[in-house]
């Protein structure tokens, strides 16, 4: 797009210039112009035979190339940033547009408003129990998994704040998620198990959780779905997470 337009007289006289015998180059230098911008006016006139304006496909853009540039920036380094906000930066700079206008800006750069995705928030105490717990796993046989009995418990929210919130980026990606934790209000809390053979017993958990309800509820709970799945009598063995410790679902096995 174009910053500048030089007037119908740059323009004559270029061609006039072209038509004694300069070359693009000397005409540049005598006009104070760019090279390229002489190219342009002679292509369209040796074409149309007219250095006037063409008719043009619709009405000229009312942003300017800086502008354009400093909305797709925007939008790039501030991806949770609205149309509203971005409407209201480039009118401060004297650019009053619609809202579909910077809409369709954004889209011709690749950037289009999706639905952020949501992914659990772990810390790095997390994240280092489980990278220790898959490499201490690493060498596992597939019937020892058939083996294992996997539980934990999450908080489901009823009325919480659960609206959408977009986020601007480019197709196929999955970047600019929005970190969740288990709490909130107008909720409940559950505990459940599962395996290879399938689903075992859920317990919906009335009050708060603590060491001696999460035991009562394996006690009531494990060995009973243990036997529905069919994974065979013994005795059970807890070899990661401690009872009360956050995030981190227990990790059964038969021994």
């Amino acid at each position: 797009m174009k910053n500048k337009e030089h007037t119908r007289q740059v323009r004559d006289t270029v061609v006039k210039k072209f038509k004694a015998g300069f070359g693009y180059k000397k005409i540049s230098q005598a006009l104070n112009i760019p090279r390229s911008t002489v190219q342009a006016i002679i292509l369209k006139w040796k074409e149309y035979q007219t250095t006037a304006n063409l008719p043009r496909p619709g009405r000229p853009s009312k942003l300017s190339a800086h502008t354009r540039r400093r909305l797709i920036r925007d939008a790039a380094k501030r991806p949770m940033i609205t149309l509203d906000e971005l409407q209201r930066s480039t009118a401060e700079v004297g650019d009053s547009v619609h809202r579909t206008t910077i809409s369709h800006i954004l889209h011709k750069s690749g950037l289009y408003g999706r639905v952020a995705r949501r992914k659990p928030f772990l810390k790095d105490i997390h994240k280092k129990c489980c990278l220790k717990f898959a490499t201490s796993h690493l060498g596992d046989t597939p019937n020892m998994w058939k083996k294992v009995l996997w539980s934990d418990e999450t908080k489901i929210e009823l009325f919480g704040n659960n609206a959408k919130r977009y986020v601007w980026r480019k197709s196929n990606t999955a970047e600019h998620t929005i970190p969740t934790v288990k709490h909130g209000g107008g909720s409940i809390m559950v505990w459940a198990c599962f395996s290879s053979a399938g689903t075992g017993k859920m317990v919906k958990i009335d009050g708060k959780m603590d060491g001696a309800k999460y035991r009562t509820i394996l006690e009531e709970n494990l060995m009973e779905s243990a036997k529905d799945l069919r994974l065979g009598q013994g005795r059970w063995l807890k070899l990661m997470g401690r009872w009360m410790e956050p995030n981190t679902g227990p990790f059964w096995k038969k021994t």
